[in-house]
């Protein structure tokens, strides 16, 4: 019995994550602020570790730049009814890096743009609701990955870990609303 959790340690440790220096796959450039200033919706998943699909969600989002700030409003539907608003409030900190705050956020996220993607690193407390109604509190940590597809279309895959081990993924498709 001793190996198994091994062995998953192991297993998990060994999947392929993206990286700083992977291929740009377009010449598109990445503008954070300018892909998110409007109004967005999105759509996406968490998946457990095993594959398992355990919540479905829709965003509709409303990001503002004033120059120096963007100020991201999510207001998260899930399957289940549940709700959830987060407020993001990023700014610039030097060329193609980014800086962030949230409710739940332990210090602050950091994020690098690069070529058509954008990567975003957080630790967060999250709501999560439990089998019988109430709702715990989860901390994780988020390696966020993003690529715009075309001007409108924007894929994410977060990859979450708890206590440093990986739990599960999330993934995310962003259009923006014209």
């Amino acid at each position: 019995m001793r190996l198994a959790p091994l062995a998953l340690l192991t297993l998990t440790a060994c999947t392929g994550l993206p990286g700083a220096d992977d291929p740009l796959l377009s010449d598109r450039a990445f503008e954070l602020q300018e892909f998110f200033d409007g109004h967005l919706t999105a759509h996406g998943q968490f998946q457990d570790i095993f594959g398992t699909v355990r919540r479905r969600f829709t965003v509709d989002m409303l990001g503002t730049w004033d120059g120096q700030t963007l100020r991201l409003v999510e207001d998260f539907t899930y399957e289940d009814g549940a709700t959830e608003q987060r407020i993001w409030v990023l700014t610039p900190d030097g060329d193609e890096a980014w800086v962030g705050t949230a409710a739940g956020v332990q210090g602050q996220a950091v994020g690098v743009e690069r070529g058509d993607t954008f990567n975003w690193r957080y630790t967060i407390d999250l709501p999560i609701p439990s089998g019988d109604g109430t709702v715990e509190t989860v901390r994780a940590t988020f390696d966020d990955w993003m690529w715009q597809i075309t001007d409108d279309r924007l894929f994410n895959r977060a990859y979450l870990q708890r206590a440093g081990v990986t739990v599960g993924d999330v993934s995310i498709w962003f259009e923006r609303d014209n």
